[in-house]
């Protein structure tokens, strides 16, 4: 064999036994991931490997991906959550595609136990699958001809990246899907908190301590909407500007949201103490800055003004507790001393349909409401049928396009309200209170009662003396003659 040949064959050899590089950014068939080995995507953005959690001990090894290229490890996705790998001399974990092409993650120990596994649904065997990390955090599986088997997106741990989805509701599989937060800061065991969609009425997000509400989003219009939201990092010009999408269409609803260009990195994440907070990167700082928190202020956590109290958001500079209009603390004490369980109670009650119906805008719609009319209402039919319906205490419509609005209506207890203000998506909430001119929309103010009443009482009785003195004819009433000067 002449030299060229040799130096060729010995140069393929040797890259068939090497571990996978940094530059490497698939996994194929015949070539696992061992527990010292990454893989890094194309364009350097997010890395995938093995990651051992600072204060755990015995030292327990997860596969996750992280932020390639910041001095933070910042993990953003992990594997094994439920079952963590135990660090030692004796295991040797490692990540597999098999030929049915699916992911599995072993210790390596003696029989080597399956820790972690994908459920790619059965196919062909295929010896040409791979499975490739994207440049925005996606891990996938391909199928020979591209088709995408698997992803890491579908599969939410704490932390959502531009242009992953969080589910109200898919078709295919038929369940929602939920952040669910770390157990602690080096724990990624699931927590006690997750945030997702409302299934049962697909229209608003929550937060969640367990089955335990946290926080509450204003409810969407059930269609596609889209807003632009702005952020200014710290002491640098830098802009981050986020556009949030939420899209209903015949398999799922969810919501995504992508970054202007040349945005930093940035993520939203929901951490161990219970709070989705929105981080970016900083260069300056080399630290994540938090750019939003929610929930924002105590009195914005779920129900925390209690029944008929809501959250005022544009007050500065702490929000705070207040009754809606028509309403008083239901133990003064109570509210004078910070505490807003109890809510607030009626000035006056209901009289029945005959009551009219106060606006109230820039507010965020109390939680526990009926979606009226489907999709096909009109803001007029909203009103009127929660007018002619006398257990209805309130209703709200949002446009949708054209005269189409959604409607929704309220007929018990108003929970979690908020003042939001027009400019940050609030709407027009219509409350039912007594008192109220049906047709105006007016207050019938108790001050002009009281002086219409006696005023009236008065000019019965002048009348009644007028005519006791024309029968004595003690009177005579002279018309006026108009004269020109």
């Amino acid at each position: 064999m002449d030299w060229p040949a040799l130096t060729c064959c010995t140069a393929v050899m040797i890259l068939l036994f090497l571990p996978l590089s940094a530059s490497d950014d698939r996994l194929v068939l015949g070539k696992p991931l061992l527990s010292d080995a990454i893989i890094v995507s194309d364009g350097g953005a997010f890395a995938l490997g093995f990651f051992a959690p600072s204060n755990s001990t015995p030292a327990k090894l997860y596969l996750g991906i992280w932020y390639n290229g910041i001095p933070e490890l910042t993990v953003v996705w992990v594997a094994n959550r439920e079952t963590q790998l135990i660090k030692n001399t004796s295991s040797s974990p490692m990540l597999s595609l098999t030929n049915t092409s699916n992911l599995i993650l072993s210790d390596g120990d003696g029989g080597g136990r399956v820790i972690w596994t994908t459920q790619v649904a059965t196919t062909p065997a295929s010896s040409t699958s791979t499975a490739v990390l994207l440049n925005n955090g996606n891990f996938v599986i391909r199928s020979p001809n591209g088709t995408m088997l698997w992803q890491s997106f579908k599969h939410l741990t704490d932390t959502l990246l531009p242009g992953m989805k969080i589910r109200f509701r898919y078709v295919i599989h038929g369940e929602e899907e939920r952040l669910v937060s770390w157990k602690g800061s080096d724990d990624p065991s699931p927590g006690h908190f997750s945030y997702g969609g409302d299934t049962n009425t697909l229209l608003q997000f929550f937060l969640w301590d367990g089955a335990r509400p946290v926080a509450r989003s204003d409810p969407w219009t059930g269609y596609l909407v889209k807003t632009e939201r702005r952020y200014q990092q710290v002491n640098t010009s830098t802009e981050v500007i986020v556009y949030l999408a939420v899209v209903d269409s015949e398999k799922e609803i969810y919501m995504t949201y992508s970054l202007s260009d040349g945005a930093p990195r940035t993520r939203f994440v929901l951490t161990h103490s219970g709070h989705y907070q929105h981080h970016s990167w900083s260069n300056r700082s080399l630290t994540w800055e938090v750019l939003g928190q929610w929930p924002s202020a105590e009195c914005s956590s779920y129900g925390y003004c209690g029944p008929y109290g809501y959250c005022d958001e544009t007050t500065a500079p702490v929000p705070t507790c207040k009754c809606l209009d028509g309403f008083e603390p239901a133990n003064m004490e109570e509210w004078t001393s910070g505490r807003f369980l109890s809510g607030c109670r009626r000035k006056r009650p209901l009289g029945g349909c005959g009551d009219g119906f106060l606006a109230l805008p820039g507010m965020k719609s109390p939680d526990g409401f009926a979606r009226i009319g489907g999709s096909r209402s009109t803001s007029e039919e909203c009103a009127a049928e929660c007018n002619r319906n006398c257990s209805c205490v309130g209703y709200a419509t949002a446009p949708v396009w054209g005269d189409v609005a959604r409607c929704l209506m309220w007929a018990g207890e108003l929970i979690d309200t908020g003042k939001l203000g027009t400019e940050l998506g609030g709407e027009t909430l219509y409350l039912r209170l007594a008192g109220m001119d049906v047709t105006a929309g007016k207050r019938i103010k108790g001050n002009a009662v009281r002086i219409v009443l006696p005023v009236l009482g008065s000019s019965v009785l002048v009348l009644i003396f007028l005519a006791w003195l024309k029968l004595k004819g003690m009177f005579t009433w002279h018309p006026y003659e108009k004269r020109c000067i």
